[in-house]
């Protein structure tokens, strides 16, 4: 099986948590079903990215990261590379990458999807990322690792977290009720 098709058939499987999520479902599935490159940064000005929400074993802290681009804190997660068998595949590995962490206790299913509209990821223009985000936890003593795509990776506590987007504190309340 392909990355194409694994991600449509997670996609078309996944029951989506509410009518807004069900409403990004269809979206999602339709664009991999009409764009064979759907996945791939090639595909514009929309293509599927995958992340992953990583949580302390106890559930009171989340690892964030600041975009180096974007100057923001954000969960890990991105592109879709050649070695990639699955979306989850996608997911992990982004999160592996850029925590630096490489024991986490991933869950395989999708949490959550967003859109949203990426200024610098094509000289075309502005790129929506049609992203499937997850969930890990962090075994304790887990040692986090800034990569070269952060400026910064920290532990934050669940309530005291930096400003977010109010679809980054869903999927941390989704990967707390889920995981925790």
């Amino acid at each position: 099986m392909t990355l194409h098709a694994d991600a449509l058939a997670t996609l078309r499987e996944w029951s989506a948590p509410g009518a807004a999520q069900e409403e990004l479902r269809g979206r999602l599935v339709r664009h991999l079903e009409s764009t064979p490159d759907g996945m791939w940064r090639s595909s514009y000005p929309d293509h599927l990215t995958a992340g992953t929400i990583v949580l302390a074993a106890d559930g009171d802290r989340v690892l964030l990261n600041l975009h180096r681009k974007a100057g923001r804190w954000f969960a890990f997660g991105g592109h879709a590379e050649p070695g990639d068998a699955t979306l989850a595949s996608v997911a992990l590995r982004e999160a592996r990458e850029e925590s630096g962490i490489a024991d986490l206790d991933f869950h395989a299913e999708p949490l959550q999807l967003d859109v949203h509209v990426v200024p610098f990821c094509d000289p075309r223009g502005g790129v929506s990322h049609l992203d499937v985000r997850y969930a890990a936890l962090a075994g304790p003593g887990a040692q986090e690792v800034v990569s070269e795509e952060s400026l910064a990776v920290r532990w934050w506590p669940v309530d005291g977290l930096p400003p977010l987007e109010p679809s980054m504190i869903e999927l941390i309340s989704r990967a707390r009720d889920l995981l925790c």
